[in-house]
């Protein structure tokens, strides 16, 4: 019988995200042992009993032995010590982010881990099964407008102008993100506040055609009040937008991050925000004014010469804990049903089940291949 652990995370204060009680319920007819880490659901307030009452083969442990099992399901990654603890050809589903995290997806190799990444795993359209689009984009838009209306409330304002929301990228990060900026992100407070003051919103989608070029980036900034960065990069060791550029934004403008990258200074080329010089936020602090103290901290491979107010999360879907993981738990069942019953060698591209598919693609053997693949048509095309 094949065991599973689920630690917690212990990254900040306030992610507070473990799977809910119901989700082991589904796992009872499974013939697997289920071992949660001490306290595990007690950031949002269920007790063991509560787990148990789902499930009562279910037992608790320490942080350490949650890692030591056959397969180890944890929303966030690991951080290296807990990979540590882990058993060569063990199983890892984490949120794993293979292009930005490259000493990450060398450890796991090394430790001889078969890894799924949940942002990797995808449908036979290429389409993310494990993701929260509302979650991600809607708090980001929320949380940004209500700055916004801070910025406006005490203002006098003689002509009512329509707020700018500019957005890059223009997956379904950026497209919701747009949809939900036309409702104020559906933020009463804020939108009362900005009715008063402004004539609605503009949104600007602004594709890569629009972002490489410096003149209209200026005239593009110029009138903005919220930048949102919801790109997806082939090369994180480029800037989309320099710190100079960021001196053309109003000085109330926000600059809304939605992505996950971090600075990477361990690497090389190094690892940079799409965005030159703002501060990487997180779930103990979203928002960050012009000289706080995450402004001193941004690598000096960055140059922070040009602040606004950044608002950022590396974890945007754990603001609302219980309704991310409630649709984690959905999405989730069929990809852990699917990895207790089969071997990390069953797994293949062309296998005639859907999810055994889906779960490939969250390989590293998988975003290796696709790499390779676009190297080398890079490689045609320069020759």
């Amino acid at each position: 019988m094949k065991t599973i652990g689920f630690p917690r995370m212990h990254k900040e204060t306030n992610e507070r995200r473990d799977f809910l009680p119901a989700f082991f319920s589904i796992l009872k007819k499974e013939k697997v042992q289920i071992f949660l880490e001490d306290g595990y659901g007690s950031a949002l307030g269920y007790t063991k009993e509560d787990y148990l009452i789902k499930n009562n083969t279910i037992k608790f442990v320490s942080n350490k032995e949650s890692y030591e099992k056959d397969i180890v399901v944890v929303l966030r990654s690991p951080e290296f010590e807990q990979i540590g603890y882990m058993r060569a050809g063990s199983t890892l589903l984490s949120m794993l982010h293979y292009p930005t995290r490259a000493t990450r997806v060398e450890k796991l190799k090394e430790k001889g881990i078969f890894a799924v990444s949940m942002d990797s795993i995808r449908n036979d359209f290429l389409e993310r099964i494990v993701v929260d689009y509302e979650g991600t984009s809607g708090n980001g838009i929320n949380i940004a407008f209500t700055e916004l209306a801070k910025c406006y409330k005490n203002t006098c304002i003689e002509e009512k102008k329509p707020i700018i929301v500019s957005i890059m990228g223009m997956g379904r990060v950026g497209l919701t993100a747009a949809r939900l900026a036309g409702k104020y992100g559906n933020n009463k407070a804020s939108e009362v506040i900005l009715l008063e003051k402004t004539r609605g919103v503009l949104v600007n989608m602004l594709p890569r055609n629009i972002t490489d070029d410096k003149k209209h980036m200026i005239d593009i900034l110029k009138k903005t009040d919220i930048l949102v960065d919801a790109t997806t990069r082939n090369d994180a060791s480029q800037y989309i937008v320099n710190n100079e550029l960021l001196g053309y934004l109003k000085k109330h403008s926000i600059i809304l991050d939605l992505t996950s990258d971090p600075y990477l200074t361990d690497i090389f080329p190094f690892q940079v925000k799409a965005i030159e010089g703002i501060p990487h936020g997180t779930l103990d602090k979203i928002v960050i004014y012009p000289g706080d103290n995450e402004y001193n901290i941004v690598p000096n491979i960055s140059s922070t010469l040009n602040q606004r107010t950044v608002v950022s999360c590396n974890a945007w879907p754990g603001v609302n804990p219980k309704a991310c993981m409630d649709l984690y738990g959905k999405q989730l069942i069929y990809i852990l049903q699917n990895l207790i019953v089969y071997s990390a060698s069953d797994f293949e591209l062309y296998n005639n089940d859907y999810f055994n598919r889906a779960i490939y693609r969250g390989t590293i053997e998988c975003f290796e291949e696709s790499l390779n693949n676009y190297i080398n048509e890079i490689a045609d095309i320069v020759i």
